[in-house]
């Protein structure tokens, strides 16, 4: 089987594992930087202010956190932090700019590498570029604690590409059927083809926790009989009508509603990512990306 780019998929996937299993020893540090990637089967789920509210949590922690709005084609990270960027990834990609020319700042002192919208030509990234943007962001490995990549919606190559080079994938759905449907299939084609076995779930705009356990319970059940993999429960985000307002102001949750169950909540999942990250062993031993994550490409017939 092969993807869009007549590369074999199963070669991919055990370039990749190879690659999760190699270090560098020159860019070992006591703590290195966690890349989260959040990622959701269907859009319209909240993907982008559950990053935005999670971004803006871990700094008040006193995290130095950076945000990738890995949505090449569509980008909001910077509408709902209500950012105007004179430049994007966009710019990057087309060899105009540097990432450190493109990062903007965001609120609790945050970093932004803001995408572009509206250009179809980056919604399925070369192997040159997914190089390019590797070894820029391995350079900055230093300057952060943590990166969220905000991936697309859906099962396209670029959000597979950014999934599959993180250390964490947090899957994010809602208690609607079909969003449901979308973050299994996510999941199953992340681990069937690229091996991908732990996955950490939120659910969002949820009436209370038994309706976020029992989507849990769901996709539980469903990926026990069919796939291998681990799915960590990290919570619900309680349906919460101040989130819209958050949204329309451009300010998010835990800033413009600190006391609220939702801000709560996401204090909770914050709190729950570094709890977990402290049990379980990162899946790959690089500091940041990896910067030789494409080189099978250039050997792929």
């Amino acid at each position: 089987m092969t993807n869009a780019s007549g590369e074999p998929i199963a070669d991919q996937a055990d370039t990749l594992r190879n690659l999760k299993t190699s270090s560098r020893p020159d860019k070992m540090t006591a703590t290195p930087t966690w890349v989260i990637s959040v990622t959701s089967g269907k859009g319209g789920v909240g993907k982008t202010a559950v990053v935005a509210n999670l971004a803006v949590t871990m700094a008040r922690k006193g995290k130095k956190v950076l945000i990738l709005d890995a949505d090449l084609g569509l980008a909001n990270v910077d509408v709902v932090f209500g950012i105007t960027p004179q430049y994007n990834l966009n710019h990057f990609f087309a060899g105009e700019q540097s990432l450190d020319k493109i990062l903007v700042d965001g609120p609790a002192g945050i970093k932004i590498l803001p995408a572009g919208s509206g250009v179809q030509k980056f919604t399925n990234l070369d192997t040159e570029q997914k190089m390019r943007l590797m070894n820029d962001l391995d350079s900055m490995h230093d300057d952060f604690d943590i990166v969220f990549i905000d991936t697309e919606a859906g099962i396209s190559e670029n959000v597979t590409y950014f999934n599959v080079a993180a250390q964490d994938i947090l899957v994010v759905t809602t208690p609607e059927p079909t969003a449901i449907t979308d973050a299994y299939a996510l999941m199953k084609l992340l681990s069937s083809q690229y091996d991908e076995k732990r996955f950490h779930l939120i659910v969002n705009s949820v009436r209370n926790n038994d309706e976020a356990l029992d989507v849990f319970r769901k996709l539980t059940v469903v990926s026990g009989r069919y796939l291998d993999i681990s799915i960590n429960f990290l919570g619900g985000i309680p349906f919460d009508r101040g989130m819209h307002e958050s949204i329309r102001r451009q300010k998010v949750m835990v800033e413009l509603y600190p006391e609220s169950k939702t801000s709560a909540a996401f204090e909770a999942l914050s709190d729950s990512l570094v709890t977990g990250r402290r049990h379980n062993a990162p899946k790959g031993s690089m500091q940041f990306f990896w910067k030789n994550l494409m080189s099978f490409n250039s050997g792929a017939s």
